[in-house]
């Protein structure tokens, strides 16, 4: 199975702490957006904590992964309130009827 986090420039995707990073950035804002910085930065932080001492390497690709995937939805849905439509789902002939 490919890898999720191939999405993400590999600078991030490899390392976990810039990955961690990231998700703590991603979590500011989306806190800050919506008045509760500190409990999705708690979430964040929770989750990393939960895993830190992890040893296979097959689990800590998917807790990789994970994060990955949480980042990427997070751009695609900030792109789509940019963009005004959604990247996913039907096509537009399909939405047209």
């Amino acid at each position: 199975m490919a890898s999720v986090h191939t999405a993400l420039p590999p600078e991030i995707a490899n390392n976990v702490i810039r990955l961690y990073r990231e998700c703590l950035r991603r979590a500011r804002y989306v806190g800050h957006k919506q008045h509760n910085t500190k409990l999705v930065v708690g979430m964040v932080r929770e989750q990393f904590k939960k895993n830190m001492h992890e040893k296979d390497p097959e689990m800590i690709q998917k807790f990789k992964d994970d994060a990955a995937r949480g980042l990427i939805n997070h751009i695609i849905y900030e792109s789509e309130k940019i963009v005004g439509r959604k990247f996913s789902g039907q096509s537009s002939s399909k939405r047209l009827k």
